[in-house]
């Protein structure tokens, strides 16, 4: 059953988020982790693509726009559904994605803004209700 992980910044905004994001993807993708991250929309999708090449100086995080060269290992997408990834979703998006439960683990990026954070917390009813498993993961300041 899918794993669902909700990691908690005590900050707001959308650089935050996309900085949790970018932590979060290099991490897993450390320990041999394939990585599917849901973003907002193309913009957002564009903008966490050019982070992923320059957040960590001396890393590789090998990465791409999903569908695109080089997104086997680490693929940014935004509205479509995920080919060839269920190990990791990140999910930027404040809502549950209908293809999450054929992810092995899902990440859920909380920020300290109004709307994400009520988002979020109907999403943690959500996957509670249905069964899974939840752990909270309290990042403090990025």
């Amino acid at each position: 059953m899918t794993r669902v992980g909700f990691y908690v910044i005590q900050q707001a905004g959308e650089a935050q988020r996309l900085q949790v994001a970018a932590r979060l993807a290099d991490k897993a993708f450390q320990r041999g982790h394939r990585i599917y991250i849901h973003a907002r929309d193309q913009a957002q999708a564009r903008s966490l693509d050019t982070l992923l090449w320059s957040f960590r100086p001396g890393s590789f995080l090998p990465h791409g726009l999903a569908g695109e060269p080089g997104s086997d290992l680490v693929a940014i997408g935004w509205g479509e559904e995920p080919a060839g990834h269920d190990d990791l979703l990140i999910n930027l998006r404040l809502e549950v994605p209908a293809f999450f439960g054929r992810f092995h683990r899902v990440a859920e990026v909380v920020t300290q803004d109004n709307a994400s954070l009520a988002a979020l917390r109907e999403s943690w009813r959500f996957y509670q209700s249905r069964g899974y498993q939840l752990e909270k993961h309290d990042l403090g300041g990025v």
